[in-house]
């Protein structure tokens, strides 16, 4: 299961309490202070990493704990800090702290951020002699670790964005170029979550379906958009099968205009899908119809592989000039 959304809770550890201790010497109970500051309680990190499907792993661990500092020692010696714990997401989050309204964003690999503080070590009675008060009983707790809730939102960082209207064929394509396992359906919204497929050393994204009015929220909306936003390019599929193939091709694009203007300039090419379904003068009058569009137009079906494979070896060409 592909999981882009997620809520997490995360605690930085408390930091552990300075003590009261003395030096013991023989005829002298207390010897001067000797007890020891509490050590730091751990941060905690978010850290970018490149699996893409890192946030289906907390499903069923949502709550993450940096451990606590130790408290301090006689003979003076502090506690030991805690370590720091990293929380690894997926590259293209953008991670949102819902108490404080604070966004980050982790679109590059091995990038991390700082999130939650721990809490100080407290003070143990060596830090409060002086001249004046050579036998100190004071000493300070450590303080709390910051607390925090997540909203993580993965936009994906992927090679081609499969986009259209619901039905056009994406989840098919996506299977047959790169042998996933998207969902396959005659229904609207057969997928609600996008897919992922490598081609060679390419990754492609079968993103749900979008319908008028996406960009206000309808549907699969927001998010929709967020994923189409960070992929280097768009394959646009379009079901010959419907009385207005171009009606809904440029539904899709005023709904990516209405969203972010920057892109409907992502480049683009035509895929006109189940050209199977439809006689051949009315695929003759659509391919004429896209060719206005002064885009690439490949007409294809499922089941006339030769299709497939003149817009599998176009598109890996393409890629690879970057």
């Amino acid at each position: 299961m592909f999981v882009d959304e997620i809520t997490l809770t995360a605690k930085a550890g408390d930091g552990g309490d300075g003590v009261v201790r003395w030096n013991r010497m023989k005829y002298k109970p207390k010897g001067g202070p000797a007890g020891g500051n509490g050590g730091n309680g751990g941060d905690v990190y978010f850290r970018a990493i490149s699996d893409l499907n890192r946030l289906a792993k907390y499903t069923g661990a949502k709550e993450f704990k940096a451990k606590d500092g130790e408290d301090g020692r006689g003979r003076s010696q502090y506690g030991k800090g805690s370590e720091d714990i990293y929380i690894d997401v997926p590259v293209g989050s953008v991670i949102t702290e819902l108490e404080r309204e604070r966004t980050y964003e982790l679109f590059t690999p091995g990038e991390e951020v700082l999130v939650l503080r721990g809490g100080r070590g407290g003070k143990g009675n060596i830090e409060f002699k002086s001249s004046t008060n050579t036998a100190p009983e004071e000493s300070t707790k450590g303080t709390n670790g910051e607390r925090g809730t997540f909203k993580i939102e993965l936009t994906l960082v992927v090679d081609v964005g499969l986009i259209g209207l619901p039905n056009a064929g994406k989840s098919t394509l996506l299977n047959t170029l790169t042998n996933a396992q998207s969902a396959v359906g005659s229904y609207q919204f057969t997928t609600v979550e996008p897919h992922l497929g490598a081609l060679y050393e390419f990754t492609i994204a079968d993103i749900p379906g979008l319908i008028e009015g996406a960009a206000t929220g309808k549907g699969l909306g927001h998010k929709f958009l967020r994923h189409v936003s960070r992929t280097n390019m768009l394959l646009h599929l379009v079901s010959l099968d419907q009385s207005d193939p171009e009606k809904a091709y440029k539904t899709v694009r005023n709904e990516l205009s209405k969203f972010d203007k920057t892109l409907i300039d992502k480049e683009e090419w035509i895929i006109l899908t189940k050209k199977d379904q439809v006689s051949k003068p009315d695929i003759e009058s659509s391919e004429k119809i896209f060719d206005k569009h002064e885009k690439r137009v490949f007409v294809i079906s499922e089941n006339d592989a030769e299709s497939i494979k003149l817009l599998q070896d176009a598109l890996v060409a393409h890629l690879r000039r970057g």
